[in-house]
């Protein structure tokens, strides 16, 4: 995979690719990071990439031809059609389903902004998904553009020492994830529930779907209302909620 990031500060970049599983990931092979300063493109003898706002109003926003200029750069001579992403506080909400369908592609560019926003042609014609990573509104696209660029980097194949990993994280199943333990099997007079010191693997992964939907059920209970429930999973609500009531 392809990872372009268009930003006004290239250098917020390197601490975050230079470390950990996203450094692994692209000396796998698995993905390349291309982290380009849009105001290289920019037509204006002074470089600027914003103006004031028609109509008035207080801050300044992005003009198109900087962006336009940079976008049609990194797609000239391409087979592919790649996903061009605006982090934006209006767009849609990021998801785990949204990380996993941006993994299945060959190309990401996405674009990061400061100011009071965008001139709407850039909406109109070179974006294909507008992203929010939350209700709240940041200083500017940088640190989006991380949490995108991490969250489908670790679902790509290889890039996790176990792939199993991904695919059993919190979101990734529609339940928030079970409870992990590892040694000693007793710290401080807590213990490791005793089934998943048995070795019986059925029994451990009941256990585990069970306090994955405890945890679920506990703390993000809207998750529930979207997922089609088995009986099982119906009967351990109903024990749940009992324990509620008598708490």
């Amino acid at each position: 995979m392809k990872i372009d990031i268009l930003s006004l500060f290239p250098e917020m970049f390197s601490g975050v690719f230079g470390h950990s599983i996203l450094k692994q990931a692209q000396e796998k092979g698995a993905v390349s990071y291309n982290v380009i300063d849009f105001r290289e493109f920019s037509s204006n003898k002074h470089k600027k990439v914003d103006d004031y706002p028609y109509g008035g109003g207080a801050g300044m926003v992005l003009s198109p031809q900087p962006l336009f200029d940079a976008v049609e750069h990194l797609t000239a001579e391409k087979n592919t059609k790649p996903r061009v992403i605006l982090l934006c506080p209006q767009g849609e909400r990021y998801t785990q389903a949204k990380a996993e369908e941006f993994a299945r592609e060959d190309h990401l560019i996405m674009l990061c902004g400061h100011y009071e926003g965008y001139d709407e042609r850039i909406r109109e014609q070179l974006i294909t998904d507008e992203i929010s990573i939350g209700d709240y509104v940041l200083t500017g696209g940088e640190l989006g553009a991380m949490v995108i660029t991490d969250s489908v980097t670790r679902l790509l194949p290889s890039v996790l020492g176990n792939d199993e990993s991904a695919v059993t994280d919190s979101f990734s199943t529609g339940l928030l994830e079970h409870p992990h333990y590892t040694r000693p099997a007793e710290f401080r007079g807590l213990k490791v529930p005793d089934v998943l010191l048995s070795g019986h693997h059925k029994n451990i992964n009941e256990w585990r779907h069970k306090q994955a939907l405890r945890r679920t059920f506990q703390r993000r209970p809207d998750l529930l209302e979207e997922r089609s429930l088995t009986g099982q999973e119906k009967q351990w609500l109903k024990e749940f909620e009992s324990d509620r009531e008598r708490e």
